[in-house]
């Protein structure tokens, strides 16, 4: 189907809704946002070459800005304040309107400010966007020197901002009209343990924690063993949790992922899988073993009755494309 055939579609179907609704495991990826700069075709060919297989919805990635030394004209170093990639706002009106796919934009608290994030959600509301994935965000790359109380520290003080919005309550404690289409969101849980939690339990906990206040969904963090996802929801049910815990699925597209993933986000990489990567010459090789690997993890997590796979498309868009032309 060329893109200019895709139909335009009011969204009005929240993400839970439309992964319950769908009579096979439901199909979503992640994008990031282009530099600054790049176009927003680059974007929309990740989406073109995704879209036979019927994504539920697309997440759109969020980055904070950083700060960096600069050089300044008399020899002194100055911090300047920059923003690498467009805000997920724009770029996910664009996404809706353009496809009539429901977008879901990150909001993070890591390099936002509380009322930054009011106003995002201000205007993702304006513009029909309902759905939010909330996360912490990268703690390695903030500034960890800025105010702590114009910033959230945890993605469930971001919650409680979000679940006050949706009451019709500003930051600053004023009322406004209650929308009568709150939003709806998701956020993050890790299988294999979050690199900052002491234990496992704790882990839980505040996987339940986000449930009982308000999430509609867990989405993992990457993992390359089932085994560690099926634990984890077991565990998670034994506590009462019902909500969906999507799997998160990157496929290994170079050989330096093989150390890389682990240092950065502490995915353990199994050893048949290791072993095959250490064989690898190139990282086309790699890939190739990746994209088998990902298509076996994906066939098992579905006969087991996964109510969604979420795909991590960056540098892997290609991959992704035919792990799902295998599987869907």
């Amino acid at each position: 189907m060329r893109r200019t055939e895709f139909k335009i579609q009011t969204i009005n179907m929240k993400v839970i809704d439309l992964i319950k609704k769908s009579k096979k495991t439901a199909f979503s990826f992640e994008i990031l946002p282009p530099l600054k700069g790049h176009s927003i075709a680059n974007v929309y060919r990740v989406i073109d070459k995704l879209h036979e297989f019927d994504p539920k919805y697309i997440n759109i990635t969020s980055h904070h800005s950083e700060y960096v030394e600069r050089v300044q004209p008399d020899g002194s170093i100055r911090k300047v304040n920059i923003r690498k990639r467009p805000g997920s706002v724009a770029i996910a009106a664009a996404i809706q309107n353009r496809y009539g796919i429901t977008a879901v934009p990150h909001i993070i608290c890591k390099g936002f400010t509380k009322e930054e994030t009011e106003y995002a959600l201000i205007d993702l509301h304006f513009l029909g966007v309902y759905d939010l994935l909330l996360l912490r965000g990268d703690e390695k790359t903030f500034d960890a020197d800025r105010n702590p109380e114009l910033y959230h520290a945890h993605a469930t003080d971001l919650q409680r901002q979000v679940n006050r919005f949706n009451q019709g309550i500003a930051l600053d404690d004023s009322a406004f009209e209650r929308s009568e289409t709150p939003f709806s969101y998701g956020m993050a849980c890790y299988p294999e343990k979050h690199e900052e939690a002491p234990n496992m339990e704790s882990d839980i906990h505040f996987a339940k924690e986000k449930v009982k206040n308000g999430a509609d969904y867990l989405v993992t963090q990457m993992f390359f063993d089932n085994a560690k996802y099926y634990t984890f929801v077991e565990r998670l049910r034994n506590e009462g949790v019902t909500v969906p815990v999507i799997p998160g699925i990157k496929p290994v597209v170079l050989k330096n992922q093989l150390t890389v993933l682990p240092r950065v986000f502490r995915s353990e990489i199994p050893e048949p899988l290791a072993s095959e990567l250490r064989k690898c010459s190139t990282d086309d090789e790699a890939r190739a073993v990746g994209i088998e690997w990902s298509i076996r993890q994906c066939r098992d997590l579905i006969a087991h009755g996964v109510p969604s796979l979420h795909f991590y498309t960056l540098l892997a868009s290609d991959s992704v494309y035919q792990i799902a032309k295998e599987v869907y």
